[in-house]
């Protein structure tokens, strides 16, 4: 039997691969059992693990060696205040023992152009994309690394919504944007696995196909609102869409992305120097 069979089971509950002969690897089964981590003890972790974990960030791959990525810490209480305090919901921003920004930052490299004068002009389609996915990147690794230690973290990409009172608040020039915070420190209490979409449904062969789709999604509700259920109260958008009887992770989902988030965003990157061409 699979030494993930376990992990995969609470993960997905799909019926799919167990992975049985694999040999056992213990990176493998913490990346099946990560939990998000909301509530944080007061202990603090301390600098030399954080300088590790910026150094294991900024290790990870980046597209052609540009390394478009840079990593704000932010220590100031008021800045961390108010960044807070524009997300009521979340108050793991303003408590968390460390709150991080991962930023895409497409400035480095037309600063570099400029240094060496070469014609380099970065606020295009693609400097925007391989920034963002240098910075998504290196906070992935950062937090795969941080839970190996013992730490929980809590990715935050609301902070795009009020992306022009975040940059103000951090400084950020033109062409360095905010991809996503991220809280980090001790668990305070285990947290649960968030089961995940059924592997028929995210994972393909040779080609697309979701063919399966309805009835994955359908199983999937289900299977998910027998774990966890969304209560009755936290329904979305009611008074346009009305109460549902039956509110599984596909209603809320559709729900969200209906009333779109990160308005605010296209314009900022417009107004600091990225055309998208």
């Amino acid at each position: 039997m699979s030494a993930c069979l376990d992990a995969i089971t609470r993960r997905f509950g799909d019926g799919g691969p167990s992975g049985e002969g694999a040999e056992d690897n213990d990176l493998i089964r913490r990346v099946l059992s990560r939990k998000t981590v909301r509530r944080y003890s007061d202990r603090m972790p301390a600098e030399e693990l954080l300088d590790l974990l910026v150094a294991c960030a900024l290790s990870t791959s980046a597209k052609s060696d540009f390394q478009q990525v840079s990593i704000l810490r932010v220590r100031d209480q008021e800045k961390r205040s108010a960044i807070g305090k524009l997300f009521p919901a979340r108050p793991w921003i303003g408590i968390a023992p460390v709150f991080l920004v991962f930023r895409g930052d497409a400035r480095r490299l037309q600063r570099i152009g400029e240094m060496r004068g070469k014609p380099v002009e970065n606020g295009t389609l693609e400097g925007f994309f391989n920034a963002s996915i240098d910075a998504a990147l290196a906070m992935q690794t950062m937090i795969l690394c941080a839970e190996s230690a013992g730490l929980g973290v809590c990715p935050i990409s609301v902070i795009r919504n009020e992306v022009d009172n975040v940059a103000a608040i951090l400084g950020l020039p033109d062409l360095v944007f905010p991809v996503t915070g991220l809280c980090l420190g001790y668990p305070q209490g285990e947290g649960h696995v968030s089961l995940r979409l059924p592997r028929s449904v995210t994972t393909h062969s040779d080609r697309y196909d979701d063919a399966a789709l309805d009835a994955g999604i359908d199983d999937y509700d289900h299977r998910r609102h027998a774990l966890h259920a969304i209560p009755k109260e936290q329904q979305r958008a009611n008074a346009e869409f009305g109460a549902a009887d039956f509110y599984g992770w596909s209603e809320d989902k559709a729900r969200q992305a209906a009333k779109a988030e990160g308005a605010a965003f296209p314009p900022y990157l417009r107004a600091h120097g990225f055309r998208f061409d």
